[in-house]
């Protein structure tokens, strides 16, 4: 492209001549003649811009009174009018991806900032929780305490406790509550550990009997200890329950898992004096084990908290 060609593209041709670019050749003339009589050197010979006006008005005269390079003309200025309102899109486009993108960035924000004080209140709860357990667990004694003398009082020495699953076994006062301790898939990031909650593993354990406790490991996710009311209730569900289809569940004893023990009697082989030392130990067991049950949920939570702290450091 010659160097006229490009200072001629660099100019507006029609609004040097102050015309619209479907005017005619008649109106392009006129037009010239009204621009070059005010810009002529002749007429303005101490303003050393006006033989470069007039020149350029030249050159459009030349340009738009030829058809072929008229036609030429106003396919570039097209093009690059085209062009100028691609870039002019593209860059709306540009800005809004960036007011997207910062839009996106400060909900991040707000978001991590949320989540920040949901964890803050979450640890303020569990601390106060801890807290009040402690208080409860001593209620809870005393109020065992008072119903033991009462039950002293009233309950006839000649009650039998012959169930092999109420988790007051006759043979042995150090009897637990029985436990179970769950495991599940889950990744350290999953918000949902892995599909179970406390809710969840109540809905799936407590048709097989009473639970008197869930607890979620805190430290490590996809673990659990599930306190039974029974024996037998924690048997049933460590031989049957399954989980979630898409996580299973495995489920392993933890404490209390039954054994088989052989009968020391036979109906009708003690005496009176006998059958009454017999119901007194187990009358004994009873009492003990009601006021283990308290304590024992506070030595499991222990538990938990330092086999968390143990996986931990491994």
């Amino acid at each position: 492209m010659s160097g006229k060609a490009k200072d001629i593209l660099q100019m507006d041709l029609y609004g040097l001549l102050g015309i619209k670019n479907s005017a005619s050749a008649k109106e392009i003339k006129k037009a010239y003649r009204q621009k070059a009589l005010t810009c002529h050197p002749d007429k303005n010979p101490d303003n050393p811009k006006a033989a470069e006006l007039f020149h350029q008005l030249s050159q459009a005269l030349e340009v738009l009174t030829d058809a072929a390079a008229k036609a030429a003309y106003d396919k570039i200025c097209a093009a690059k009018k085209q062009a100028e309102e691609r870039n002019r899109k593209l860059d709306d486009k540009r800005k809004k991806i960036k007011l997207d993108l910062e839009a996106r960035e400060r909900q991040a924000e707000a978001q991590s900032q949320e989540e920040v004080q949901i964890t803050r209140t979450l640890e303020e709860e569990i601390a106060r929780l801890r807290e009040e357990g402690s208080r409860q667990l001593e209620e809870e004694q005393r109020l065992i305490r008072e119903q033991i003398q009462r039950e002293r009082e009233t309950q006839p020495q000649t009650a039998e406790y012959t169930q092999r699953y109420s988790g007051m076994d006759r043979c042995s006062k150090n009897r637990v509550t029985p436990k179970l301790k769950l495991k599940w898939k889950c990744k350290k990031d999953d918000e949902t550990n892995g599909g179970y909650s406390q809710d969840i593993l109540l809905k799936l354990l407590q048709k097989y009997g009473d639970i008197l406790n869930v607890i979620l490991s805190s430290k490590k996710k996809g673990s659990a200890v599930v306190e039974f009311a029974t024996v037998r209730a924690a048997e049933l569900a460590a031989k049957n329950e399954s989980g979630l289809s898409g996580n299973p569940l495995k489920i392993s004893w933890l404490e209390g898992q039954p054994e088989v023990i052989a009968p020391i009697s036979q109906p009708g082989q003690f005496t009176s004096s006998q059958g009454s030392l017999t119901n007194e130990r187990d009358y004994e067991s009873v009492v003990m084990m009601r006021m283990r049950q308290a304590a024992e949920r506070q030595r499991l939570i222990e538990q938990m908290q330092r086999e968390d702290e143990e996986d931990s450091k491994s």
